[in-house]
């Protein structure tokens, strides 16, 4: 027992020793400026589309190419509507899948 436990802190001295060390890595170069014309909005921050109308309050977004629609009725309460495939023109089931889609309600934040 006592050859396995001297081996162990033999091996745990040792092997630290034998590390590799990290190579020296060069600093990135700074990103150059977007070139004129081009939105200098930051890349993948979803643009948020509000409709106007009654008394719901309809915002569209695109998140990871599904477009996700958030309503908010005047009571203050919110569900969402958000595309299953992302590759429809909106959330209508115009196939022959039957699946259930469902209002998405907020129950609880945290």
């Amino acid at each position: 027992m006592s050859r396995r436990f001297l081996a162990a802190v033999l091996l745990a001295v040792v092997l630290p020793a034998w590390s590799q060390q990290p190579p020296k890595l060069e600093p990135l170069p700074e990103i150059p400026p977007p070139p004129p014309g081009v939105s200098s909005e930051q890349p993948g921050e979803p643009t948020v589309r509000i409709q106007p109308g009654g008394g719901d309050q309809v915002e569209e977004q695109l998140i990871d190419g599904r477009r996700v629609v958030r309503v908010t009725t005047p009571l203050g309460q919110e569900y969402y509507l958000v595309e299953d495939l992302g590759d429809g023109p909106g959330l209508r089931n115009e196939s022959l899948d039957r699946g259930v889609r469902v209002p998405l309600w907020v129950i609880r934040r945290f």
